[in-house]
């Protein structure tokens, strides 16, 4: 690992996890780190989400642009 300073138990754990993977160390380090890019841009996505369907004005202005879901059915029941 160029330019990187690790201690000796934590390179070796890198190594048996790149290992157990069939991967070269450098390859299994790439593969965790887009991993990781993933799993930030998709905690970010759901957070924006919920921002945004938060928002009664921003759902509002959505169902006014694409529509509202569609009003539910009851059925009406004798007791």
């Amino acid at each position: 690992m160029a330019g990187i300073e690790i201690d000796d138990t934590t390179a070796d754990a890198l190594r048996a996890l790149a290992d157990a993977a069939g991967l070269p160390l450098d390859a299994y380090l790439a593969q965790v780190a887009e991993e990781k890019r993933r799993e930030r841009a998709l905690a970010e996505g759901a957070e924006i989400f919920r921002q945004v369907t938060g928002n009664p004005e921003t759902v509002a202005a959505f169902d006014a642009e694409y529509g509202g879901p569609a009003p539910a059915r009851t059925a009406s029941r004798a007791a």
